[in-house]
C-alpha cells in the first residue's frame, strides 16, 4: 500500500500510510514552506517501511541498551525508557515519534509555526515570539454528527508560546484508539517533544484507576492479534461511578504526573474522568475559541 497524501483547506496537508495518518500545518513564506512539505512528504513515505522492519523488537519490553536502528524506532525506545520500571513497549510512543520526525522537515528559516498531528498527538515547530493554541475535548463518548455540524463545544485550551519548554502534546485514555489500563476518558500531557508526551500520557492514564467490578476489562489479545501488551487486561467499558471513586482514580493519576513533573519528564498534564478535571498547573483554560479539528483524540489547534 503505497502513501498517499491531500491537500486541504488553509495551505494544511493530510499524509496517509497504513494505520498512520497525519495532519500537518504551516505557516511563513510560501516558497519555503512549500518546500518543507515536500521534504517532509519524501521522509514520510519512508517511516512506515522501517517501523515494519523492527516491528518484533518495538513490541518488547523496554530494558538494557537500545536495540533498534532507525531514527523513528529509536526516538520511540528513547522516549519510554524512563517509564522502564513500569511495563512500558515502545510503540508507547509511536504516534508522537512519527509526528517528531516529520515537524523536522519544518525547522528552518522562514517557517513560522508547523505542527504535525498524528491523531491527536502533535508535535510543534515554534519560530521566536509564536505561539499556538490546542483546544482540548475531554470525553469522546459526547461526539455526535450534530457537533460535527455546528462546531464542537470545547472544554478548554492549551496555549503553548515559543518561549516554553514543550513541542508536543498527546492525549491518551481508554476511549482512544489505543489500548488503556486506566479509566481516564482522557489524560492530555505537554512535554518537550511529542514522543515524550505520549509515552508520559499513556504511563499516567494507566495510573488513573480503581478496582472495581463494575469496570470491563479484557485481555489485550483478545482484542488486538499481536497486541504489545498481550495477556494484560485492558479497560473495555467504565459505567458511571461515584464521584469519590472517580476522584480518587484521577488522584493516583495526578500523583504519577506530579512525579513525572519533578523529574523533569513532562511540563503539565490535564487529566479528565467522568465530568471531573484535576491538572498539575494552572496552564489549562477553561473557554476556548476553535473552528480547526485536526485531531481524532482530544486536540483541537487554533
Amino acid at each position: 500500500m503505497a502513501a498517499q497524501r491531500t491537500r486541504l483547506p488553509g495551505n494544511r496537508w493530510y499524509f496517509q500510510h497504513g494505520p498512520i495518518d497525519l495532519v500537518i500545518g504551516a505557516e511563513g513564506d510560501s516558497p519555503t514552506v512549500d518546500a518543507a512539505h515536500e521534504a517532509a512528504w519524501q521522509r514520510f513515505n519512508e517511516v512506515l517501511p522501517e517501523l515494519v522492519q523492527e516491528l518484533a523488537q518495538l513490541q518488547r519490553a523496554v530494558h538494557g541498551d537500545c536495540p533498534l536502528r532507525s531514527p523513528v524506532a529509536r526516538r520511540m525506545w528513547q522516549a519510554c525508557q524512563p517509564f522502564s520500571s513500569d511495563f512500558i513497549t515502545s510503540m508507547a510512543a509511536v504516534a508522537g515519534s512519527v509526528a517528531d520526525e516529520i515537524v523536522t522537515y519544518y525547522k528552518r528559516e522562514g517557517v513560522q509555526r508547523a505542527w504535525v498531528n498524528n491523531g491527536g498527538d502533535i508535535a510543534m515547530h515554534l519560530a521566536p515570539s509564536q505561539s499556538l493554541r490546542v483546544g482540548l475535548y475531554a470525553d469522546l463518548a459526547r461526539l455526535d454528527a450534530a457537533q460535527l455540524q455546528v462546531g464542537l463545544q470545547l472544554d478548554g485550551h492549551l496555549d503553548v508560546s515559543a518561549d516554553m519548554p514543550v513541542r508536543g502534546i498527546a492525549t491518551s485514555g481508554w476511549r482512544g484508539r489505543s489500548f488503556s489500563l486506566g479509566i481516564a476518558d482522557s489524560v492530555t500531557v505537554l512535554a518537550g517533544t511529542a514522543a515524550q508526551a505520549d509515552a508520559a500520557a499513556t504511563i499516567i492514564a494507566n495510573a488513573v484507576n480503581v478496582t472495581d467490578a463494575r469496570v470491563q476489562r479484557q485481555p489485550a489479545s483478545a482484542l488486538k492479534d499481536n497486541s504489545d501488551l498481550g495477556e494484560r487486561l485492558v479497560t473495555t467499558g467504565v459505567p458511571p461511578l461515584e464521584p469519590a471513586l472517580v476522584l480518587r482514580a484521577l488522584n493516583a493519576g495526578l500523583r504519577k504526573a506530579q512525579a513525572l513533573h519533578a523529574a523533569g519528564l513532562i511540563f503539565s498534564a490535564a487529566l479528565v474522568c467522568q465530568h471531573q478535571i484535576l491538572n498539575t498547573h494552572e496552564n489549562l483554560r477553561t473557554a476556548a475559541d476553535s473552528t480547526d479539528n485536526n485531531g481524532r483524540h482530544g486536540l483541537v489547534l487554533a
